[in-house]
């Protein structure tokens, strides 16, 4: 039995956990935004086709999550060696980076369907940042296990 208070949970049990996904996750959204700005920029001042940008934005956005989840999610992982923890959250995450960037690179290439763009003339227009959105989504879960089991040094409950 333990002294703490019912409801309260140590760290690495399922509270702490839900916190870290929370967290991992609205960091997850601000590098989106990021993400989509990255892939503005690389679209329109850089001029790269969209799979090139695609790319560019990628790890534009993968750095600043990295920073991120260092800064907030993870807290209690060593401050040091930056550059190699950021170097391992690339690595770890090249899982969740492939299938985001796989679901990226699929949309675009079907692009925009013909009925609805008919319906909707701006979609083209946004059609790469829908598809940012879906790979963002689809490469989230590989990404928070790898960063918190690899990367930053936590184990999963129970490990």
């Amino acid at each position: 039995m333990t002294d703490l208070p019912k409801g309260d949970l140590p760290e690495g049990k399922p509270k702490h956990v839900k916190a870290e996904v929370m967290s991992f996750a609205l960091i997850g959204v601000a590098g989106l935004f990021v993400d989509m700005g990255a892939l503005w920029v690389a679209l329109n001042p850089l001029g790269l086709d969209k799979h090139s940008a695609g790319f560019f934005s990628y790890f534009v956005a993968a750095t600043f999550t990295w920073w991120m989840n260092r800064q907030f999610t993870f807290t209690g992982a060593s401050r040091r060696g930056a550059i190699r923890q950021w170097a391992k959250f690339l690595a770890a995450n090249a899982v969740g980076g492939v299938v985001n960037l796989a679901t990226y690179n699929l949309i675009v290439w079907l692009d925009a369907p013909a009925f609805a763009v008919t319906l909707l003339p701006w979609l083209p227009a946004l059609w790469p940042y829908g598809a940012k959105g879906a790979g963002s989504l689809a490469g989230m879960g590989f990404n928070f296990v790898l960063s918190k089991m690899l990367v930053f040094g936590h184990k999963a409950p129970g490990a």
